[in-house]
């Protein structure tokens, strides 16, 4: 029986901690976790740049939906203003035919009663006179 010192068994090719295959498993599961993760990393970037993607084309259909509503709304404005200007012009039509209408019934009565309506004014112009004059007596009570 022989019995090797240390040194003769490195120079043996013998180590003093011998590989074990629990040792051997447990590195090849190390081997396949490490696989594992990159290919999981790589699924990882794949999905971010889909996302980054995705993201990109939400955004651009939100602000789509946003510029389409608010043309629509600019739309309604308009259509509301055009609306607006239609009636303000119809109602101006319609007040320069009551100023003609008036302005033609004052011009029959002064040319078929002169007399008349020289008092009707003259009594008028007394009316404004008087009021304007009882004014200017009363002091200004603010």
């Amino acid at each position: 029986m022989t019995t090797t010192t240390l040194p003769q068994a490195s120079a043996l090719g013998e180590s003093m901690f011998p590989r074990s295959g629990y040792s051997r498993a447990i590195s090849a599961e190390f081997g396949e976790i490490d696989q594992r993760l990159r290919a999981l990393e790589r699924q990882l970037e794949r999905v971010g740049r889909r996302s980054a993607a995705s993201a990109a084309q939400a955004a651009e259909g939100v602000g789509e939906t946003v510029a389409s509503a608010l043309n629509g709304m600019a739309e309604r404005l308009r259509g509301g203003a055009n609306s607006m200007r239609d009636e303000a012009a119809k109602i101006g039509s319609d007040a320069a035919k009551l100023g003609n209408d008036a302005l033609r019934r004052l011009s029959s009565e002064v040319e078929h009663r002169p007399l008349v309506t020289l008092a009707v004014a003259v009594g008028v112009g007394l009316l404004v006179g008087l009021a304007s004059q009882r004014r200017a007596g009363r002091p200004d009570r603010r």
